[in-house]
């Protein structure tokens, strides 16, 4: 992959934020296996959730770290100064990221910086998305980011295929070994992580096509019980796929201590996702909105996408070490 340069030996400034996040810090070690430390900025909400084996060698590579937040525009200034091409990782806050958003947006372009790659939704600008819990901030967001006339690239990933080899098989080994989903019968293109950012980090370095939308999906169209039967065989756990209608997933959330809104208490869940949002992305699966097919992994890097039973192993962890809350997952 070649280093875009401004002009001749000059290399870019390459910016990645929330690298204390799972994505974005995947985004960061794939850029730097292609860029010179030195021409790095990683921003994070908070320096000591990062390990500090971590930090330390990026550091050593000459990577500077600045600790930001969407919401305080100074700290945004200081670190996206003499950028050219920013990754901006989608916030977390339900609701109140479209502002964000617009604010780490607003003060990229007030810094010059010439390209924005923005981890977007699958569907983001479709109408029929609309209904699906984490969908209108993102549209909002790839409206706005149009709007301002800079070059930009938005990763529509889709949902990730690690959450269900994770956080679903942990609620329903915390539920008698009952999998309930509102996924029914449907299949879906469920995308890695490990994908989601070799494709990001790919559009920063300039390997995509300008202002242009990515469906980040998976190679294989799956449902969930095809995923539920596979960690039932891998784990050996007597797993029972059911499914269920709305009404009777929220209850079952209940009982697991998952609020149904983003706004509820979340002090005993063990997960960081609502009701709302299992619900309406599992649904969208049984709607068939998620069943994508698309070659952006393989054109950006060259490599097809991991599928369930490439990665299942990397997860079994979580049964065997009987993992009961999203903070203890690796």
């Amino acid at each position: 992959m070649k280093i875009i340069t401004r002009e001749e030996g000059i290399k870019m400034r390459y910016i990645i934020t929330g690298v204390d996040g799972q994505l974005a810090s995947r985004v960061a070690e794939t850029v730097l296996e292609e860029v010179d430390g030195h021409n790095l900025t990683f921003t994070c909400m908070k320096k000591d959730r990062i390990p500090k084996a971590r930090v330390q060698r990026w550091e050593n590579a000459g990577v500077k770290i600045f600790e930001i937040n969407y919401d305080d525009i100074p700290s945004m200034d200081r670190a996206f100064k003499n950028g050219d091409r920013i990754y901006i990782v989608s916030g977390l806050e339900v609701g109140k990221r479209v502002q964000q958003h617009k604010n780490a947006i607003d003060t990229a372009i007030k810094a010059g910086i010439s390209h924005i790659t923005y981890s977007s939704f699958i569907g983001a600008t479709d109408p029929k998305y609309a209904h699906v819990f984490v969908t209108p901030d993102h549209t909002a967001t790839e409206n706005y980011l149009k709007s301002t006339g800079i070059t930009y690239n938005a990763m529509r990933n889709n949902l990730y295929l690690e959450n269900y080899l994770t956080m679903y098989p942990m609620l329903a080994l915390m539920s008698d070994n009952k999998w309930l989903s509102t996924a029914g019968e449907g299949r879906a293109t469920l995308v890695h992580k490990d994908d989601c950012a070799r494709a990001a980090a790919a559009a920063l370095l300039g390997k995509g096509e300008d202002n242009k939308a990515y469906n980040i999906v998976g190679s294989e169209s799956v449902s969930v019980r095809d995923l539920c039967n596979l960690i039932k065989e891998i784990s050996c756990k007597n797993l029972e796929y059911i499914p269920v209608n709305p009404e009777q997933y929220y209850e079952y959330l209940k009982k697991l201590h998952i609020p149904k809104e983003i706004t509820g208490d979340f002090s005993q869940s063990p997960v960081p996702f609502c009701g709302e949002d299992l619900m309406t992305t599992d649904a969208s699966i049984k709607e068939g909105l998620l069943n994508v097919e698309s070659n952006a992994i393989e054109l950006l890097t060259g490599q097809k996408p991991k599928t369930a039973k490439d990665i299942v192993e990397k997860y079994k962890y979580i049964w065997e070490e009987n993992i009961q809350n999203w903070r203890d997952m690796k």
